[in-house]
């Protein structure tokens, strides 16, 4: 059966073989480009605020990613 006008060809209901699929490539890219290595100022100023709250530069970058906010 073929789909009628105004059909956007999207993804079929049922489930793929793979379920993981493209959306695992997309995870990684979008994952790899969050934690794509920041200008070295703002890694710096990231650092010396994450040293102030005591806590690693890359659980201060978590926050960041998660929540959107800098604390």
């Amino acid at each position: 059966m073929t789909p009628g006008i105004g059909h956007n060809g999207g993804p079929p209901l049922e489930e793929d073989d793979d379920p993981a699929g493209g959306r695992l490539f997309l995870w990684k890219r979008a994952h790899k480009r969050a934690w794509k290595t920041p200008p070295r100022e703002i890694a710096l100023s990231r650092l010396k605020r994450a040293e102030e709250l005591g806590m690693t530069y890359k659980e201060y970058t978590l926050e960041i990613l998660e929540r959107g906010k800098y604390l």
